[in-house]
């Protein structure tokens, strides 16, 4: 087996000194599966972190396309940056000049124009901030907004919603700094990061992900591109003591082929996600085979033994599949990470590869109570 030396605690994981893993821990049908033609020799990484040991490896070190699996990486750097609790703010403010109103913002991720979404799931409702100016007893049509601190699509949603109704007019950083006698109108603000992170794995919404990882990147003091998103997350693996060798990403999403990282780098950091109680929002919101989120439709037909036993995030994009989370196997939890990014682009490739993971991680898979 393959034993690795931990350091577990509140701030760091640390996996020193392996010696080549052989998966005499997992049954003859799982490193059958995981050697399926399906999946294309996969990245494949399981743990168990009770006795700090590989129990299977399959080139997990070798850089691989994650898809949504990056999804962690985002999740976990938002949270190392702004803290669980964080909430993102909006307002509407008028100036000297009653026909200008400056919208401000903090980059919150998951405003909305939409009443029932907002209900629904405690969005902010940015139609709130342009009623208040005809609350103010100004006529909102006569006047021009100028905004910095959203997000471009926002804005759009907002010209879409109000037609050409309203002006909206993008102002710097630099300009903000410059503007004084501004009188708050209204402010709105996001649902706590927590709650945010929770929708965006269940749902694995891209855009949710994406903007995360970039608000980080921008408060680390990174640029809100591709080379900010992949500093910020380097420096976070960093700081966790987790392995990122041959790291590279493109977006906070991913969604892009161009994005690289090991089944190693995940499943380390699936384990600091487990042991360190500021990413418990992390672990609670990822969905579970066969009852929720983007899992709710597997491990009933395949790999039923699983069900209800496994908490993971999905991910794939057109030549890859992959799933990275947590299996119970009786009392204890492994840790795994699967990465098949050669699979053929399409569908029906697709489909086996996921049956196939689930397949695997089903021989593994026990409920509590169970040797």
């Amino acid at each position: 087996m393959r034993k690795i030396i931990a350091v577990i605690t509140s701030v760091s994981l640390l996996l020193l000194n392996a010696t080549p893993a052989t998966a005499l821990s997992v049954p003859k049908s799982f490193q059958a599966l995981a050697n399926s033609p399906a999946l294309a020799r996969p990245g494949i990484l399981v743990i168990d972190p009770i006795s700090e040991t590989e129990i299977f490896e399959n080139q997990a070190d070798v850089p691989r396309a994650p898809a949504s699996i990056l999804k962690l990486i985002s999740s976990v750097t938002a949270i190392r940056v702004f803290g669980a609790d964080k909430v993102f703010k909006t307002s509407i403010n008028s100036t000297a000049d009653p026909e200008r109103f400056i919208l401000l913002g903090e980059y919150d991720p998951w405003l909305t124009t939409s009443i029932s979404s907002a209900n629904k799931f405690h969005r902010a409702l940015s139609t709130r901030l342009i009623s208040a100016i005809n609350q103010s007893g100004v006529n909102s049509e006569t006047v021009t907004i100028e905004y910095s601190g959203l997000f471009t699509k926002d804005i759009e949603s907002l010209r879409t919603f109000y037609g050409k109704r309203i002006k909206f007019k993008r102002i710097t950083q630099a300009e903000v700094k410059t503007l004084s006698e501004l009188t708050p109108l209204a402010e709105i603000s996001s649902p706590p990061l927590s709650e945010i992170i929770g929708f965006t794995l269940l749902w694995s919404d891209n855009t949710l992900a994406d903007r995360l990882a970039r608000n980080a990147a921008d408060e680390m003091g990174f640029t809100r591109d591709g080379d900010g998103v992949n500093q910020a997350f380097k420096e976070t693996l960093k700081s966790l003591s987790v392995n990122y060798a041959g790291l590279n990403v493109e977006d906070g999403s991913g969604l892009s082929h161009d994005n690289r990282v090991s089944a190693r780098t995940m499943a380390e950091l699936l384990w600091k996600i487990r042991v360190e109680p500021e990413f418990q929002s992390i672990y609670d919101g990822l969905p579970v085979a066969g009852k929720t989120g983007t899992l709710k439709k597997r491990f009933k037909q395949y790999g039923k033994a699983a069900k209800g036993l496994i908490k993971a995030k999905t991910g794939w994009i057109n030549t890859s599949v992959t799933l990275a989370g947590y299996v119970e196997v009786g009392n204890n939890e492994y840790i795994f990470a699967v990465i098949a990014d050669h699979v053929k682009p399409t569908k029906t490739s697709r489909d086996l590869a996921r049956k196939t993971i689930d397949k695997a991680l089903a021989t593994v898979a026990k409920p509590a109570g169970e040797a």
